[in-house]
């Protein structure tokens, strides 16, 4: 290579970014759309060997032009004017539509990596015609799994309007695009900032009993009201008290017979007595004994065998075989 002269566009942004060093690099990259940091990927790959004078002669370049911008405006015709010089105009003007419109194909993009149950719970509450524009817009397989998991009779109703679908008008298709960013992905953005005392609740879980015990007396003390709360989120073996009898019996007959004696032997009455009466008599009369058997246990023990089922009742919950009710589901009405 004999000067800068010689570079494209995209090699001129491929050599820079080399030369800028990988902290630095990334820090751009996480900036760019999909589309640029494949493009600019491609670039740098395919650049081999520049010599120092020409890296030196491109850095200058580019302080000498960054320098002489003055105040900088960016606007939709200065950026279509730079994309001009160096892509095909009718790939500047597919871009300049897509940049153009309210929130154009990156909010599609970001629609179609919303996991798909997510996305069918918001949808089920739409007009099946706003799905049905949804769904022609995101990708094929992602639609599909969107759709299983929409309740039938409203699944058929985006069929049908999908089969009977003709060209969306623009105005319509903004229209359902302003709406899904401003509501949608807005609230998902919210919804997607993990609580700190959710977090911290389940560290606690798994912390045995003993330091469980210490750390919360120990932040109470500095802060009450946050250990207040990370302790009504936490989930312990005696919240079994909120699984409704077919949830109970459902993880009785999934629970190893042994670990399920010794998370009882260190159980209140009250729970305990609860998972006797899910048992049939001979069954109970059996557990009876086997705790009975066992005589003197280590805390540490008791306290893994429950951690062990907890960890059980919440990988059912998550797979719908049983429910964990809240404390608000007990109260009852007079």
């Amino acid at each position: 290579m004999s000067g800068t002269r010689a570079l494209t566009g995209p090699q001129k942004a491929a050599a820079l970014m080399l030369a800028l060093g990988e902290e630095q690099a990334s820090s751009l990259f996480a900036r760019m759309h999909e589309d640029e940091i494949r493009d600019l990927s491609a670039a740098m790959a395919s650049l081999g060997a520049v010599p120092a004078p020409v890296i030196e002669e491109l850095c200058k370049e580019f302080g000498d032009q960054l320098g002489q911008a003055g105040n900088l405006v960016g606007s939709y015709e200065s950026t279509e004017r730079l994309l001009l010089k160096t892509l095909p105009r009718d790939r500047v003007a597919q871009i300049m539509e897509e940049i153009r419109g309210p929130a154009g194909r990156t909010m599609w993009d970001k629609l179609g990596n919303v996991n798909e149950a997510v996305l069918a719970n918001y949808l089920k509450n739409e007009y099946p015609q706003t799905v049905a524009v949804v769904l022609t817009k995101v990708r094929p397989d992602h639609a599909a799994r969107v759709l299983s998991l929409l309740p039938e009779g409203f699944a058929m109703e985006v069929v049908m309007r999908m089969l009977r679908m003709e060209t969306v008008q623009k105005e319509a298709l903004e229209g359902v695009e302003k709406t899904l960013k401003a509501e949608f992905m807005s609230n998902l953005a919210r919804s997607q900032r993990r609580d700190a005392h959710e977090m911290m609740a389940e560290i606690f879980n798994n912390l045995d009993r003993q330091a469980e015990a210490r750390i919360l007396s120990a932040l109470e003390e500095r802060n009450r009201d946050a250990a207040e709360r990370i302790r009504s989120l936490m989930f312990t073996f005696e919240d079994l008290q909120r699984v409704d009898g077919a949830g109970l019996q459902a993880l009785l007959r999934a629970v190893e017979k042994d670990k399920l004696a010794l998370a009882l032997k260190g159980a209140s009455e009250t729970l305990r007595d609860m998972f006797m009466r899910n048992l049939t008599e001979r069954a109970a009369k059996l557990l009876r004994d086997d705790i009975a058997a066992l005589g003197p246990v280590r805390l540490r023990d008791v306290d893994e065998a429950q951690a062990a089922i907890v960890l059980l009742a919440k990988d059912m919950a998550a797979q719908g075989q049983i429910t964990l009710l809240d404390g608000h589901d007990e109260e009852m009405v007079p």
